[in-house]
């Protein structure tokens, strides 16, 4: 083999070399477009709410895209750029026919819906449902938040076991509720002025976009007339 032909092989050693590591990443991290749009997300909905958020560097976004026996919470840690992703649960309303799917939000108390948009958390307070995070509303959709009392909390139906036995999470009175142990990384990581987005994104983990069974609207005013009362605020 004269000098050209080793100096070819070589190099055709050297980038067969780099490419199976690249390779075997992309195998090793089948969310990593999923989690590059997230990240995409939590920057542009920041930029948005401006110098109103105290705390950027983690950022929680509520994909109610997806069905809810997925892990459709995720913390985006803005400062690494990595994504944790848990259950959460949406509204008894939003999900009437409870097989999972959100089918609308609403603004409007009473109507035990969840509400799009973006939300900057509170302090925490002890009340029914024990340690809760109190949310603030920011926009429009979801301005409604305190009066509504709005919060994340935990609940058993929101348990990963609860979807292993049922199929799908249960569903709150409009809150984000998730299971015990998921909500305490919410304590630590979400509460005290930090950024929540609450929208249908649809981002499933290899990166394709989920297009829902049932066109999902906006509850704009009361059905019906009358009042709503509000129930329970979490049931199966």
């Amino acid at each position: 083999m004269n000098r050209r032909d080793l100096l070819k092989s070589s190099l055709a050693l050297s980038a067969a070399g780099t490419l199976v590591p690249g390779r075997v990443f992309a195998q090793a991290n089948p969310t990593a477009q999923r989690d590059r749009r997230l990240i995409e997300i939590a920057r542009e909905q920041l930029a948005r709410a401006g110098g109103g958020i105290w705390k950027r560097d983690i950022v929680g976004i509520a994909d109610f895209g997806l069905h809810s026996a997925n892990q459709r919470f995720h913390f985006v840690d803005m400062a690494n750029e990595r994504v944790r992703s848990f259950h959460v649960t949406h509204g008894t309303g939003s999900d009437p026919g409870h097989d999972g799917w959100l089918d609308r939000y609403s603004n409007i108390e009473g109507s035990e819906c969840t509400s799009r948009g973006a939300y900057m958390t509170r302090s925490w307070y002890v009340g029914r449902y024990g340690t809760s995070i109190r949310m603030d509303g920011l926009d429009p959709t979801n301005s409604n938040a305190m009066p509504r009392a709005i919060v994340m909390h935990q609940a058993d139906y929101a348990r990963p076991e609860h979807v292993s036995r049922w199929g799908r999470l249960g569903r709150s009175n409009g809150c984000l509720a998730m299971g015990p142990e998921q909500f305490d990384r919410a304590l630590i990581d979400l509460s005290g002025g930090r950024l929540i987005y609450a929208e249908s994104l649809g981002l499933a983990e290899d990166g394709s976009i989920v297009e829902p069974p049932r066109a999902q609207t906006d509850l704009l005013r009361r059905e019906g007339g009358g009042t709503f009362e509000r129930t329970n605020p979490g049931v199966y």
